[in-house]
Formats: structure tokens, C-alpha cells, sequence
């Protein structure tokens, strides 16, 4: 019987498999994002090209398989599948909250993927709010050599962890202590939200503490105050988690806020990605990679080969988009005018 940080783990990826934990009335936003057609692309579909870099490492495609599980035994099975499927097909891979990993010996290699993916980028990830509950520098430090990860990301999960049962709740003064960590580890650190957003402004504050790149992780996919309602045993809980069910920042607006306010450092679009269109909605507004959780999980539960499948289809997305305006690499798709934002077309 799984106790515990493992039994949650396998709750959160079974209520993410079989229940509805999006926000309800949210979006990403980049449905009021367009492309204008191009009738004459004048380049060869056979000769675009996705790749790109990201943690000094070469990517095949901009994509990351976000952060989602790790601990159980189911998250074992999972893991070792997108890592596998992402090592083949050269996409960045990110582990879920990996603070199971020190606290239980139970189904450790859940975390231990690098012999599957052992050229791409791999982030660990632990919540922030940790660090004021006993963790530090030399904890993730741990992670990163227990894992052999190439940067660690610090998750913010405020609201989570209220409707969570037993969650952390004191957020007070982090800052100083993301930045102690910032200094001390040996691999660049990240920060991301679960689905809330982050905007400009506390993406600001973060860069100054010494972030290194923000995963928005923005509103319209998964809501994680629905997923902890349908795990939590409190009705005062559970009935307050209601108000919240279209909380957040869609992705899009995540994503141009941070851009207006930390013009170089890298950023990774994630919240409800599900498609390479997408993908490339969000490259034009400024992001440099993009990340898909849910839109991976089911494949992930059944082989690599479903995993790649799903892959495939997002990476063919994405370049017929880049087909249909005539860019033949991420740069040209990132600096493109043949776009349209909420009716305004960005061409002369």
C-alpha cells in the first residue's frame, strides 16, 4: 500500500487521466491569435527545421515534456516512457516535484530517467515553498546529482497547496531564499507556476533573485486546485475551490507580459498546450519553447511508441503552420509579421 507524498502522486495522475481538471470559462488565449495564410511560401516542406537550444543543449524540436509525475509506481512506468520517447525525438523532458525522491525510498527510480534520455535537456523540480520547511541549496543540489539534471525548476503553488489536503502554506519571504539557491547550486535554476500564471512583474523579481529562465505554466489546461478538490476529504475545501475554477492567467497573456519585462531571458510556454499550432501561436509571441503535460499522459501509460505517435503529430503540426506562412526555422517563425492578434494584423 502506497502512503503518503507516493499515494498523492498516483491520485494526481489518475484524476488527471479519468476526471475533467480543467478550469471552467478559461482559456490559454491564443485562440484570438492567427496566422495569415501565405499562398506562396517559396520554400520546400521537406527542408524546415525545428531545432533550436535550450540549457546549452541542442533540441531537435521546441518542446518540453513538462513536469508531471514521479514517486509511484504508475509515475515509474510513465516516466521511463517520455524519456525514452523524448530522448528519440530530441525534446527537453522535466520530472514532476521530486521532493518524493528524498522523502521516500519507495519507487525512486520513478526520478531516474537519465539512462533513457541521456543527451537532452533534464529538469528537476521542487516547489519553492519547501524552502520554508526545512529544505535548501544543499537538498536540491541532491536532486540535481541523484538525477544528473542539467537545471532545477522551483514550482510556485500557492493555491494548490491551500486546497490541498495538509498543504504548505507559508510563502512568506521565499525570495531571499530562491535566491541563496540560485547562488549556490552547480546548474541554472528555473521558475514556473502549475497553471496559474506568472506575469511580468514577479517574473522581474524572480530574474533579479537569480532565475535563469520562467516557465509561465499560465491558465486554460489544467486547473490543480480542481485536481486537489477531487482528492480533498474537506467540504469547506472542496465547496471554496468552486470560486476558484477560472482562476489564473491565460497563457498568452503570461507570455507577452514576461517578454515585456525580461526581453532576453529564455521563457517556456506551458498551460494547455495541446497542439503544434499552439506551439507556434506562442513562439511568435515570444516564447522559446514550448511545454505539453496532459496532452502526453494517456500515450505515456501505454509505450514509448504511443508517446512518439503523439509527438509526431505535434511536431507535423507545427510545421505545416510554418509551412502555411513560409518559415523554415524557428527564428524566421518567431520573427514573422503574418500574424494576427485579436483582429490586428502585425503585416504591413
Amino acid at each position: 500500500m502506497e502512503e503518503g507524498i507516493n499515494r498523492r502522486k498516483t491520485e494526481h495522475i489518475r484524476l488527471c487521466l479519468d476526471d475533467n481538471v480543467e478550469g471552467v470559462n478559461k482559456t490559454t488565449g491564443l485562440e484570438g491569435i492567427s496566422f495569415i495564410h501565405n499562398a506562396l511560401p517559396e520554400i520546400n516542406f521537406s527542408d524546415i527545421k525545428l531545432d533550436t537550444e535550450f540549457l546549452s543543449k541542442n533540441l531537435r524540436a521546441p518542446f518540453l515534456v513538462s513536469s508531471m509525475t514521479g514517486g509511484s509506481e504508475l509515475a515509474a512506468k510513465i516516466n521511463q516512457n517520455l524519456a525514452l520517447a523524448a530522448e528519440a525525438k530530441g525534446w527537453a523532458i522535466a520530472l514532476g516535484s521530486t521532493r518524493a525522491l528524498l522523502e521516500s525510498d519507495a519507487h525512486q527510480e520513478s526520478f531516474l530517467i537519465r539512462k533513457q534520455a541521456p543527451s537532452v535537456p533534464l529538469i528537476a523540480n521542487i516547489g519553492a515553498v519547501q524552502f520554508n520547511y526545512g529544505y535548501g541549496a544543499e537538498h536540491c543540489q541532491r536532486i540535481v546529482d541523484l538525477t544528473g539534471a542539467d537545471s532545477i525548476v522551483l514550482h510556485l503553488n500557492s493555491l494548490q497547496e491551500v486546497v490541498q489536503d495538509g498543504g504548505d502554506l507559508n510563502f512568506k519571504d521565499l525570495l531571499p531564499k530562491i535566491e541563496k539557491v540560485c547562488k549556490e547550486l552547480s546548474v541554472p535554476v528555473g521558475a514556473k507556476e502549475v497553471g496559474f500564471g506568472i506575469d511580468g512583474t514577479v517574473a522581474r523579481q524572480l530574474y533579479d533573485a537569480g532565475i535563469s529562465y520562467i516557465d509561465v505554466a499560465g491558465a486554460g489546461g489544467t486547473s490543480w486546485s480542481q485536481v486537489e478538490k477531487l482528492r480533498s476529504q474537506d467540504e469547506l475545501k472542496k465547496g471554496a475551490a468552486e470560486a476558484f475554477n477560472s482562476w489564473g492567467i491565460p497563457t498568452k497573456d503570461c507570455i507577452v507580459s514576461v517578454k515585456s519585462k525580461l526581453e532576453n531571458t529564455p521563457v517556456i510556454a506551458s498551460g494547455g498546450m495541446k497542439t503544434g499550432l499552439d506551439a507556434a501561436k506562442a513562439i511568435t509571441l515570444g516564447a522559446d519553447i514550448t511545454g505539453f503535460a496532459r496532452q502526453l499522459l494517456q500515450a505515456a501509460t501505454e509505450s514509448e511508441e504511443e508517446v512518439m505517435r503523439t509527438m509526431d503529430q505535434i511536431e507535423l503540426e507545427l510545421k505545416m503552420t510554418m509551412f502555411g506562412i513560409g518559415a523554415q526555422t524557428i527564428k524566421e517563425l518567431k520573427d514573422t509579421k503574418r500574424v494576427s492578434i485579436m483582429g490586428t494584423s502585425l503585416l504591413e
